[in-house]
């Protein structure tokens, strides 16, 4: 095993001990709290944030092609069961960028040999209920909402690519393409005002991500390649992706590392794979050691602050955690030595 894999390994034991627990007290259950140390709505996964979760699960599956074991695929189907039990019996949110980051997970939790099909199915019915000609194409961020925007588009055109609906898949990008990358310097927008055609210029490393991973499942690889040099110019100063902060922001440049490593080994440049790498030895070099393993950092070129942690750390949220697990298991997956 790599040194790369054994950091992933650790990164893995660290979020697994601090923050998976069970919803609700109920035997045979399991999540992830979303602080630690977890507030007290934390500790009953009160807050509990649906797409961090299938992030969470996504990584998970990372680790089960890292290191198979039966232990782990049980927890990832108690894991399934328990996100489904806290929403309430359903597998769909009014959120359009949430259950594509689910259906992302589940199809690889299908490739394990586990029966998720009525999520799937459940998921590609409502994104594909989404699309909308208005401003020219393209899915909603949300139920109702007039904003478009690259965090549903992209993971919901390579959910569709993954399931073989490509022309589908192409008419999403196609429409990021069009509205949202800067013609300029080859950067992905946040996203579009439908009723007022207001472009959201914000720059935000997962949407280079999305972007990036679709462009690839369709095999557009002037594309890719142009938007992984966007990203080496502007969002990653010195070679480390950025951080933006905990919340939401903290599995940002997480997902922006997980497709740059898969098209890593597609590219002659080695611009993604140096990416990747450079991220995660900054990473591990500014963890702080707990008693649970390693704490990474919100921003992986800025270490991470030491035990007690203030109460409004970062590094507290489940999110951070996870991006850093994710860029771990991604760097893990390029084989480099060290």
């Amino acid at each position: 095993m790599t040194a790369l894999a054994d950091r992933a390994g650790a990164a893995e034991r660290a979020v697994r001990d601090r923050h998976l627990r069970r919803v609700w007290g109920l035997p045979g259950t399991v999540l992830g709290r979303s602080g630690w140390p977890p507030s007290a709505g934390q500790r009953v996964h009160w807050h509990w944030n649906y797409w961090w979760q299938a992030h969470l699960l996504d990584t998970l599956v990372d680790a089960q092609l890292r290191d198979p074991s039966p232990e782990r695929l049980k927890l990832i189907d108690r894991f399934v069961a328990s996100l489904r039990l806290r929403n309430f019996g359903k597998w769909i949110n009014d959120y359009y960028d949430d259950i594509a980051w689910l259906g992302l997970a589940l199809q690889r939790v299908g490739h394990l040999g586990l029966d998720v099909r009525g999520g799937l199915e459940a998921i590609s019915s409502r994104l594909r209920e989404g699309w909308t000609d208005d401003a020219g194409g393209g899915i909603r961020w949300r139920v109702g909402d007039d904003f478009k925007n690259a965090p549903a588009n992209g993971p919901a055109a390579i959910f569709h690519a993954r399931e073989g609906a490509a022309e589908h898949a192409r008419g999403l990008t196609a429409w990021m393409t069009e509205r949202l990358v800067d013609p300029d310097n080859g950067l992905v927008w946040d996203g579009l005002r439908v009723e007022t055609g207001e472009l959201v210029k914000h720059i935000f490393t997962y949407c280079q991500g999305v972007y990036l991973g679709a462009c690839l499942e369709l095999s557009e690889v002037d594309r890719v390649e142009r938007t992984i040099h966007a990203v080496a110019e502007h969002v990653a100063p010195n070679g480390v992706i950025r951080g933006q902060g905990g919340g939401d922001g903290g599995l940002f440049a997480g997902i922006l590392a997980r497709y740059l490593a898969l098209a890593a080994p597609l590219l002659p440049s080695g611009v993604a794979r140096d990416l990747v790498i450079r991220s995660a030895d900054a990473c591990w070099a500014g963890a702080t050691e707990t008693p649970h393993g390693p704490l990474f950092s919100a921003d992986w070129a800025t270490p991470a602050p030491s035990l007690p942690l203030a109460p409004d750390a970062p590094e507290r949220d489940l999110s951070v955690q996870v991006s850093a697990w994710m860029l771990l298991e991604a760097a893990a997956t390029l084989d480099h030595r060290i």
